[in-house]
């Protein structure tokens, strides 16, 4: 198992249990058993729903989204699995701002709570642009369990990578 890739920030404990449940073969179960079954947001236009919503119950004086879809060519690999762009233009006299939020489409067939979690990430984005104590305080507020759920994508995501999918399609 690569634990180093996604898991190296852990302590070393919690990683040797993520290495023995991987050498055990109960990854996926411990994965199928906290989150059963994938979400229901297949397209761009979903995706982008879900955003709004969240981004408007929680963030409404922020800068509007002008861009939401899952995205091919994020690879996970570089330690991505979203992203927030900020595109400024000159347009005639005026400086026009677009904000657009790309979500990697491994994430289009997974557990609702690990979509929550990469779209509550890449919002908290709008506000705070460093992962600071301030960023992850919002991403609490918007999501309670966000730690957890950012260690739990981590181990789905060591298990795509080394064993293959959890969740067939």
């Amino acid at each position: 198992m690569k634990t180093t890739k996604y898991l190296s920030a852990y302590p070393a404990e919690l990683q040797q249990k993520i290495q023995r449940l991987f050498e055990q073969n109960r990854v996926a179960d411990y994965l199928r058993s906290q989150y059963p079954s994938v979400h229901s947001v297949a397209t761009d236009g979903d995706l982008r729903e879900y955003a709004m919503e969240l981004k408007n119950q929680y963030m409404k004086k922020t800068a509007p989204l002008s861009k939401v879809v899952y995205d091919n060519k994020i690879h996970v690999v570089s330690n991505a699995l979203g992203l927030h762009t900020y595109v400024s233009r000159v347009q005639g006299g005026k400086l026009k701002a677009k904000n657009e939020l790309r979500v990697s489409s491994v994430f289009k067939r997974t557990p609702e709570p690990f979509l929550n979690m990469i779209v509550v990430h890449e919002l908290a984005h709008l506000k705070e642009k460093e992962h600071n104590k301030a960023f992850y305080q919002l991403c609490r507020h918007m999501q309670p369990n966000y730690h957890q759920l950012e260690f739990d994508v981590r181990v789905y995501l060591t298990h795509l990578e080394d064993v293959g999918p959890v969740y067939e399609p």
